[in-house]
């Protein structure tokens, strides 16, 4: 039975998450009673919790995860300076005019807004309270506006530059030089966070035209639904010509999304680097706007701050959990069971999407990325899975689950905001075809694995 302890413990924080306490505490915690129990029971070495310093040291100087507080801080920005509004109403001011128009336009936005915070929260929570109201005010159907609000912030998971991608990056680059090295490779491949951002590129611009698609399917066959915006409606209150208003709400959080994204794939600049000229110019835009006093300052920097720590408490338990798995003899319980599924690698694929889809209705991606990754990735990539291929895999597969019903974190952020006249069916009715849209880019992303893997090929020519 002691070759179950790893089983046994990951179940146990899973409990422990249900009952509502802070994950880092659980993850460490619960590995701490663990380790403690094996240490009088003789079934765990205390010399693995020896390593604990040097990985605590190992994050504090690793560059990659300085860009976690810069891109964070750069999405505070724009969302408190109002830049967001500014967007969406020039958005809606291009393409308010057609059926479906603001639809499209909130898709356009919560794409850029999504690759500028990187958390799902934050951009749904963000969209619901500027664009939910109007939507409806305008004659959109409920259901419909729902779905694409929250569909519209989970692309923060995929769209390049964001928080999900770098600390994806981060440990698939860990576990692929830990899986070339169990293989007998003594001079590993790397992967980078700048092979995921561009890996993601193409699965993430199809999903958007999937959703930009689909929304005018809709406004096309069922007009009532989505309906046209008249010119002077979009206009209204404004002294300001439709060119000037679309001059000042486009073009900065265009140039400076594009600069970032831009500056990465070029080379010219490493993920860090470029969240750092992110933040700058986020703080610039903010500047200039108007919006950023000292108040507005100080919620910036406790946002950013929460936000951090958060994200690095949870790296520091989940470390200690991994180190705990490990002494128990989990990374081998779950290679031995991979390696004696039918099917291979198919069959091992399969069975980890689905968990960590599971785990999505009670897990953010920030604890499924510290805690589950680390664990399967090894496995699966010493199996011939290339890293990019899986690692946007992993995350569109959070995406879905992030959207599914009932347990989706999407909806009870929008829920959490919107308006008591939508009721929790409109919402789960709205993400219906967004979820099918979703599987089926997982599922040509599985036959075709070179939508994730050649465009890094022709850049980085690996």
């Amino acid at each position: 039975m002691t070759e179950l302890i790893p089983l046994w413990l990951f179940g146990a924080v899973c409990i422990f998450l249900l009952f509502g306490y802070p994950v880092a505490f659980s993850l460490a915690g619960t590995a701490l009673i663990f380790a403690g129990l094996g240490s009088l029971m003789g079934t765990f070495d205390p010399v693995f919790l020896e390593a604990l310093p040097n990985r605590l040291f190992g994050i504090i100087r690793n560059e990659t995860l300085i860009a976690v507080p810069l891109f964070v801080l750069m999405g505070v920005l724009l969302e408190k300076s109002k830049l967001a509004e500014k967007l969406l109403d020039s958005m809606a001011m291009l393409f308010g005019t057609l059926r479906g128009g603001l639809g499209i336009s909130v898709i356009l936005v919560g794409m850029l807004l999504a690759a500028s915070t990187g958390i799902v929260g934050a951009t749904v929570v963000t969209m619901g309270m500027i664009s939910l109201p109007t939507m409806l005010r305008r004659g959109y159907d409920p259901a419909l506006a729902a779905g694409t609000i929250c569909a519209t912030g989970t692309l923060g998971q995929i769209i390049p530059p964001s928080i999900a991608l770098v600390l994806l990056g981060d440990v698939m680059s860990n576990a692929y030089q830990k899986a070339q090295l169990e293989m007998g490779i003594f001079s590993p491949k790397t992967v980078s966070v700048g092979d995921l951002f561009v890996g993601a590129l193409i699965p993430g611009l199809l999903l958007v035209v999937a959703y930009i698609v689909y929304v005018s399917m809709v406004a096309w066959l069922q007009p009532h639904k989505a309906p046209a915006v008249s010119k002077d409606e979009l206009l209204a209150g404004s002294t300001e010509s439709v060119a000037v208003l679309l001059i000042k709400g486009l073009v900065p959080p265009l140039a400076l999304i594009l600069a970032v994204l831009g500056s990465i794939l070029s080379g010219i600049a490493t993920p860090t680097e470029a969240a750092g000229v992110g933040a700058f110019g986020a703080a610039i835009l903010a500047l200039a706007s108007g919006k950023l006093n000292i108040a507005t300052l100080k919620e910036v920097v406790y946002a950013t701050t929460r936000v951090t720590s958060m994200v690095f408490l949870i790296l520091i338990g989940a470390s200690l959990f991994s180190l705990v798995f490990r002494g128990f003899g989990g990374e081998e319980l779950i290679q031995n069971f991979f390696n004696q599924l039918p099917g291979g690698v198919f069959s091992a694929m399969l069975i980890v999407m689905l968990v960590m889809f599971l785990l999505g209705f009670i897990l953010d991606f920030i604890e499924i990325t510290f805690v589950v990754v680390p664990i399967v990735a090894p496995v699966l990539l010493a199996m011939g899975l290339d890293p990019v291929w899986l690692g946007i895999m992993m995350a569109i597969n959070l995406q879905t689950s992030f959207l599914t019903p009932p347990f989706g974190f999407a909806l009870f952020y929008l829920r959490g905001v919107a308006p008591p006249e939508l009721k929790t069916q409109s919402i789960y009715k709205g993400v219906l075809p967004f979820i099918l849209i979703q599987l089926a880019m997982l599922a040509l992303l599985a036959v075709y694995p070179d939508l994730a893997t050649w465009l890094p090929s022709v850049i980085y020519g690996d």
